[in-house]
């Protein structure tokens, strides 16, 4: 591929854009030489004003998605996409959420222009868990744990029963939750169908990925054996 295509998918401008820093002289090797738009580089090698080039194609993110933003690219109001450099939202392939949280769901959540790997993690024969802290409107029963993890609960409005789920209670009203299955508002239906209401939602860990010292809001690019944890199980 032509580095003007490239860089142009990157987000970076169109390709009229990008021909035109070619002139400019403001895309270079990582040795300062300067580059022209039919050369060939490795793309850790290129450098747009000094800066290393955003990763190719295959690039997956980390985000500490906080309150109050939402995954959709139609909704109104602030998007995880705004959280991201501007030119990002112009990738082609573009960044998809793999999966999504609600407005007031925080925590970890991936994305990446790689949509085999969207797809394998979402899969429900991956069988990805997902780790929730919940806190909770009413003291849970005592009763919660061996119901999640009976494969029987059954959410309404659906005609097959949810797959096994392991909760850990932490006090009365506080509790995490591991689920393998990505169903529509899965954590606070569950705990509805329970007689309880979930007043704060968080997303700790997909598969033995976690968030680590990562702030709310911040993100951060994923190296090949990092997104392999995904598939791992969590801690």
């Amino acid at each position: 591929m032509k580095l003007v295509k490239l860089i142009a998918n990157l987000g970076y401008g169109s390709r009229k854009q990008v021909a035109w820093m070619f002139r400019e002289g403001r895309i270079t090797g990582a040795d300062g030489e300067v580059l022209y738009a039919d050369d060939s580089a490795d793309p850790a090698h290129i450098r747009i004003d000094g800066e290393p080039l955003d990763p190719p194609t295959g690039l997956v993110l980390m985000l500490n998605k906080p309150l109050g933003v939402t995954c959709s690219r139609k909704d109104a109001g602030r998007l995880v996409y705004d959280l991201l450099p501007p030119r990002y939202r112009l990738r082609d392939p573009a960044l998809s959420t793999i999966g999504r949280l609600d407005r007031d769901t925080a925590g970890l959540l991936l994305l990446t222009d790689d949509g085999g790997l969207l797809h394998r993690v979402i899969s429900p024969k991956a069988e990805v868990a997902k780790v929730y802290a919940a806190t909770l409107a009413e003291d849970l029963r005592g009763t919660e744990t061996e119901l999640f993890a009976s494969g029987t609960l059954m959410l309404d409005g659906e005609t097959t029963p949810l797959a096994p789920a392991r909760l850990e209670v932490f006090g009365p009203r506080s509790a995490r939750l591991t689920i393998t299955e990505g169903r529509y508002h899965q954590v606070r239906r569950m705990f509805a169908a329970t007689g309880n209401r979930v007043e704060t939602l968080t997303r700790l860990a997909v598969g033995a990925l976690t968030l680590g010292d990562l702030a709310p809001g911040g993100w951060r690019a994923l190296d090949a054996g990092t997104v392999a944890r995904v598939f791992d199980p969590p801690a």
